[in-house]
């Protein structure tokens, strides 16, 4: 393909796209079809020769389209959402056609600079105080990692990168067990190992990390010869949207001089909504917090911005600089590949430059707060219905349910969800509460309507009944 082809079928993709997006809610929203289907349809061997584009876009229609999970569906209410705005959209086919490399200030100015303006306007916008500056990495795993090492630096006297963890005292990272298991990663990744992560117990509806038991495993790690070396708190778990009271996880770690890193990927972007911000009061004293755009606000994954009290600790521990990658005559310029563990940088501020510049944060908030009403709605017509329960209550938009039925209300609820999942109509999924199977139900869909959330109710009742 040349340009001029690259033209004629640039014009054909937004067609796609734009009709695709029309029809979605006449699509199944989870793909239906079964393990090893695409698989078994594709060549064994690559092509010789070049093909014709049009042969390709049919397989691409009628291969692969009939296996992808419509993430952008209006009734995809699992895991959480991964929103693609058109506008966020139509920003990165600019990012493809510039086809950047945005790791050094002097290899895409306007990329760091962009990257730094847009990054301090998310600050303002989520509530954060002024001192804190903000990056964009790949993903909320990533700012974790980042953490985490920082963590482990600190703790180590900045020794860890250059002498190794042989012959170090045992490092200790605490965080209760409602946290995303990027934080066990993350672990695994630094070398500190699975065991030095701490579980902290949880307490109450919203699941907070018990503070009297963090300061006592804190307490008895340093008898034991261990060395803490830093907190990992959330706001909205991913399970059922447990949050940690950050004030008081604050108390703890400024007593004992630990860094804090808070993670509210996904409901990080309520707090665009001032009213929210009771769910992580506190964080302005925490060093580090993560939360993504490219969930809930509507910009195309990849897109997580991280806020950072001290970022020169971040870039002690990061930063690399051999002679080919220094700028000369150009003092005082940001380089982000040193606020990252990749070198390589894609030009992810455009994207968010686009969205909150044509949606206004005020249309943000607009869709952040439907959601949750609309969740909230769907909970209380859910248990006001017979033989439903509310396992935990919505937290934002999200919340946990079962069905009282038969004997084994897990093998129960996991053939009602697997019922839910194939009819199509709406997607969920699961997660455990306990130790008891509940079904999750999130609102967060960027097109959804008060009707498709609606909608869910009949549908789970319906099949419920049957």
């Amino acid at each position: 393909m040349n340009w001029e082809d690259f033209r004629a079928w640039g014009r054909r993709a937004a067609d796609w796209a734009a009709d695709y997006h029309a029809g979605l809610r006449d699509r199944p929203v989870r793909a239906q079809v079964a393990p090893g289907a695409v698989l078994s349809a594709l060549p064994d061997a690559p092509p010789e020769g070049a093909e014709a584009m049009q042969a390709i876009f049919d397989d691409f229609e009628q291969t692969l389209m009939p296996g992808i999970t419509h993430w952008q569906h209006p009734r995809f209410f699992a895991y959480f959402p991964a929103n693609a705005a058109p506008v966020s959209v139509l920003a990165e086919y600019f990012v493809s056609a510039i086809a950047a490399q945005c790791m050094l200030w002097q290899t895409s100015p306007a990329a760091t600079e962009l990257e730094t303006r847009v990054c301090d306007w998310m600050r303002q916008a989520i509530g954060l105080p002024d001192g804190f500056t903000g990056v964009i990495q790949d993903s909320a795993s990533s700012a974790t990692l980042c953490a985490v090492l920082t963590m482990r630096e600190r703790a180590l006297d900045w020794q860890g990168n250059k002498a190794g963890l042989s012959g170090q005292p045992r490092l200790r990272v605490y965080c209760s067990a409602e946290v995303h298991t990027s934080v066990d990663r993350a672990i695994w990744v630094a070398g500190l190992g699975e065991e030095n992560l701490v579980r902290i117990p949880t307490q109450g509806t919203t699941r907070a990390m018990d503070a009297k038991a963090l300061r006592a495993a804190i307490e008895a790690d340093r008898a034991a010869g261990h060395l803490p070396a830093g907190i990992i708190a959330c706001t909205g778990g991913t399970s059922a949207g447990a949050s940690d009271d950050i004030a008081a996880v604050m108390d703890v770690a400024e007593a004992e001089a630990l860094y804090t890193h808070v993670d509210a990927a996904w409901a990080g972007s309520a707090m665009i909504c001032p009213e929210f911000r009771s769910l992580w009061a506190g964080v302005e004293r925490a060093d580090s917090v993560v939360m993504n755009p490219h969930k809930w606000l509507g910009a195309q994954f990849d897109c997580t911005t991280h806020f950072l009290r001290n970022p020169g600790d971040l870039v002690r521990t990061l930063a690399i600089q051999p002679e080919y990658l220094k700028t000369h005559g150009a003092d005082g310029v940001v380089n982000y590949s040193e606020w990252s563990v990749p070198l390589g940088r894609r030009f992810r501020a455009l994207k968010l430059w686009f969205l909150i510049r044509a949606h206004g944060l005020e249309g943000l908030r607009e869709m952040i707060r439907n959601h949750v009403s609309w969740a909230q709605d769907l909970a209380a017509r859910l248990e006001a219905t017979e033989g439903f329960e509310i396992v935990t209550p919505p937290m934002l938009s999200l919340f946990t349910f079962r069905h009282l039925g038969g004997d084994d209300l897990d093998a129960h609820n996991q053939d009602l969800l697997n019922r839910i999942n194939d009819d199509g109509r709406i997607y969920l999924t699961q997660t455990r509460i306990d130790g008891a199977l509940v079904i999750r139900f999130q609102a967060g869909a960027f097109t959804a309507t008060a009707e498709d959330v609606a909608m869910a109710h009949d549908v789970i009742t319906e099949l419920a009944e049957a």
